[in-house]
């Protein structure tokens, strides 16, 4: 589980403001505020930088000597200053003296000092990496794919907070997918039909999310199957006309049509588990479509795809052919309530999508 933290000195925000902003952090740090104050803010661990606090993480800072507080029974946090490849030893030694967490600050370089040390010290102990904003955080935990174990903000904007816990908090998603039952498929006729190919590569059993209604969202697989007559795409989603949802992120959609280069998309696979990805570019070409409708409980959904054999829909065991689904086929959809503004979900509001 990949772990946030906040440095609360220099934190320009009301009390108000912080109590509602570091619901999502694990631990707030602070050197100015003790436990107390702090927990008067938020109910998440806290570490405080003088020993004498009964704080729940002892924070150590660099060049301190390490003493483990073995009478409190509480894991101890060292700072570590990495400006050279010789500084990499010190976060060795801080774990082998007892540190259950690392901190490492880089003045310069981050990403090939970061390398090194996920390679070296990811079985040791937790290797936490400061940043100052939502971009730094999202490269420290995707860094030799791994990721750093955390990452500690360290900066005045209440505005990065929250970017940065949509950051961590997205690599912890996982979805409900539930089994929807095709009662129906028909040829609609030529339309603008989109395929998504993503800067990442896709497995059996993985895709995106997209539908005609934003409460309803299948699972459509990438083009992972050799066939005698293409290429596998395993970058690739043939998603569907421009006019569809897609899940873009946990809690927002857009139409494919506002897809291009750059935009975050969401990986699914069958189970729910999510990881982030990013549009590299979207084909647009009039192709041959077809409806497919399905119900959950009473609930009437539909997808429109290209009328094709390599289009498939992600099942619990397997996928199906587009060109293979009969009534009675299920297939995996994404169902939620209430509707969206602009691609937000506002789960208060009642809204019909046919």
């Amino acid at each position: 589980m990949k772990e946030f933290w906040v440095f609360l000195d220099g934190l320009e925000a009301k009390p108000s403001e912080l109590a509602s902003s570091l619901t999502k952090a694990n631990v707030v740090a602070s050197r100015k505020m003790s436990k107390r104050e702090v927990e008067k803010l938020t109910g998440v661990k806290v570490t405080v930088a003088s020993p004498a606090e009964d704080s729940d993480i002892q924070l150590v800072a660099d060049n301190e000597p390490l003493q483990r507080d073995l009478k409190a029974n509480r894991p101890t946090a060292a700072f570590v200053e990495v400006s050279s490849g010789r500084d990499e030893e010190k976060v060795l030694n801080a774990f082998a003296q007892g540190a259950g967490y690392v901190i490492v600050r880089c003045a310069d370089w981050k990403v090939i000092p970061l390398e090194n040390l996920i390679s070296k010290a990811r079985t040791k102990g937790r290797l936490l990496m400061e940043v100052s904003n939502h971009a730094q955080a999202r490269l420290a935990l995707e860094t030799l794919e791994l990721g750093s174990d955390g990452v500690v903000l360290n900066t005045p904007l209440l505005g990065e907070v929250l970017k940065t816990s949509e950051v961590v908090c997205s690599r912890l998603v996982e979805l409900n997918l539930v089994e929807a039952e095709v009662t129906g498929k028909k040829e609609v006729g030529l339309g603008a039909r989109a395929c998504v190919d993503t800067t990442d590569l896709m497995v059996p059993g993985e895709g995106l999310l997209v539908g005609c209604q934003s409460s309803a969202l299948f699972l459509i697989e990438a083009e992972v199957s050799e066939n005698p007559y293409i290429s596998s795409r395993p970058f690739r989603v043939n998603a569907g006309p421009v006019s569809l949802y897609i899940l873009s992120s946990k809690d927002k959609t857009n139409y494919i049509s506002e897809l291009e280069a750059g935009h975050p998309v969401l990986i699914v696979n069958r189970e729910g588990k999510v990881r982030p990805s990013c549009v590299g570019r979207v084909k647009i070409e009039r192709r041959p479509l077809m409806l497919v409708e399905a119900k959950w409980r009473g609930r009437k959904m539909g997808t429109i795809l290209q009328n094709a054999e390599t289009i498939r829909l992600v099942t619990r065991d397997g996928s199906r052919s587009i060109t293979e689904l009969a009534p009675g086929s299920k297939v995996l959809v994404r169902v939620e309530q209430g509707g969206r503004h602009f691609g937000t979900l506002v789960t208060e509001e009642s809204i019909v999508e046919k």
